[in-house]
């Protein structure tokens, strides 16, 4: 029998505090139903952050239950932000009239391994001239340096100091705007210039700026709190700082990495699932992948049905930055194209070290080889990265069942999958990592009909 009880984030989790809980899960059994997506984690973390620029509160919508969510609704806490539950299911309240000053130690222990405290710098240096980061974590991954977040910063005007703390960055004669090239198009680098840029003195102008659909939409937010910002052309964003902002009311944009989840469930374990919320416009590239290898959609008004369209076939991709394809795609894809005919190639250019979770698919019967520096081809589309990698999974090849342990979020959520369309009953640990970005992970199994106990 299931038990769901522990479905609730632990707010002050950080990724090693979520790991206490193992899934038994026997497979061959095709996912089918209807699950619902709500608001990115990409953006509502963000902004969430962004309420702490408004002189008045700010309610957001369509709020993910998720540990990443609970960790910057502590952290604003801790600064004195109040933050309510609406009576809508996923609506949040956010006032900064109370906002404060907070400690290292305070800062560290409910950021947990979230990188997140690093976006707060722009908002609280204009409120409180002075913005403190602890060490930083999240998904072992790959190098993520926050050197252009420190130089975006500097461009500002802010002197940051380092000590054996963290970081302390203060503003002592305020922001003022500047000019910043990015050298590669970083998400994480762009929110840190919207945010600090919106209220600093003067114009900013960001080149190769990242322009994902979560990035547009913080934007959005931005400007319903009085922020004035432009797209320009070739990845060109200015920013026309302005003295203050009110706070916004805004639904978030959908978890489109959530939906292409289910999406390759559906295609790895020959089912059907419906993923309500889903649009199309925000996941062109991934459904046009979706159906290159075999798989089927219909788009509705409601959301995106996803299935198998026949035999699955073997597909060539190539991560980038958006329009591509997404990194954050790929794991998943990879477990269902072990079941294609055929050989398919997946070059990761964004993430050196985000293959590593193929050696548990090996353990369960794929066959794929990890190319450490990448592979040439005549027909790359993405310049080659020094630090990419590629897999060439051949199949099919049946997958029977593993012990495994979760390495990171996307990655525990194939390992989940895989065993699902695996043979025999399968253990999976660590899968508390998995809701840092998955709403009601296991009440979503359960309604699409997965067979599996936690069994700590």
């Amino acid at each position: 029998m299931k038990s769901l009880l522990s479905e609730t984030p632990n707010a002050q989790a950080g990724e090693k505090g979520m790991t206490g809980e193992t899934l038994a899960i026997r497979g061959g059994r095709p996912l089918t139903g209807r699950v619902e997506v709500k608001g990115a984690k990409n953006l509502v973390t963000k902004a969430m952050v962004a309420a702490l620029l408004g002189e008045t509160a700010s309610t957001l919508r369509d709020v993910p239950d998720i540990s990443d969510v609970q960790v910057v609704r502590s952290l604003l806490e801790v600064h004195g932000v109040t933050v309510v539950d609406g009576e809508e299911e996923g609506t949040f309240h956010l006032d900064p009239s109370g906002a404060v000053a907070a400690h290292f130690e305070e800062i560290d222990a409910h950021a947990g391994a979230s990188r997140i405290p690093i976006l707060f710098c722009g908002p609280l240096l204009h409120l409180l001239g002075e913005a403190l980061i602890p060490d930083l974590g999240g998904c072992r991954i790959g190098d993520r340096p926050i050197n252009f977040h420190m130089d975006a910063l500097r461009a500002f005007g802010a002197v940051v100091d380092k000590s054996y703390e963290g970081i302390r960055i203060t503003a002592p004669g305020g922001l003022h705007g500047a000019n910043i090239d990015l050298p590669y198009p970083s998400v994480g680098a762009t929110e840190q210039v919207l945010l600090t840029a919106v209220k600093a003195r003067g114009t900013t102008e960001l080149r190769n700026a990242a322009i994902e659909p979560e990035i547009m939409d913080l934007i959005a937010v931005l400007q319903k709190m009085g922020a004035i910002i432009s797209y320009e052309p070739n990845r060109v964003i200015l920013i026309e700082g302005v003295d203050t902002l009110q706070g916004y009311d805004h639904r978030a944009i959908f978890d489109r990495n959530e939906a292409a989840s289910w999406a390759c469930a559906a295609l790895a374990t020959d089912g059907d699932i419906f993923v309500g919320g889903a649009r199309q416009q925000e996941m062109l590239t991934f459904l046009n992948v979706f159906r290159k290898a075999g798989g089927w959609f219909d788009v509705r008004e409601d959301g995106i049905q996803f299935r198998r369209g026949g035999a699955l076939k073997p597909v060539v991709v190539e991560t980038d930055v958006h329009p591509g394809f997404m990194t954050d795609w790929q794991q998943p894809l990879i477990v269902a194209l072990t079941q294609a005919e055929g050989r398919s190639t997946v070059h990761e250019t964004v993430y050196e070290n985000r293959l590593g979770f193929t050696q548990a698919l090996n353990q369960m019967g794929a066959d794929i080889v990890v190319h450490p520096q990448g592979i040439d081809a005549p027909d790359r589309r993405v310049p080659r990265r020094a630090l990419e990698q590629a897999a060439v999974i051949t199949g099919p090849t049946p997958l029977h069942a593993a012990d495994v342990e979760v390495p990171d979020l996307r990655g525990g959520y194939s390992y989940v999958i895989a065993a699902l369309a695996a043979e025999g009953e399968s253990t999976v640990r660590n899968v508390g990592i998995i809701r840092r970005g998955y709403e009601k992970f296991f009440a979503k199994l359960d309604a699409l009909g997965a067979d599996f106990d936690v069994v700590d």
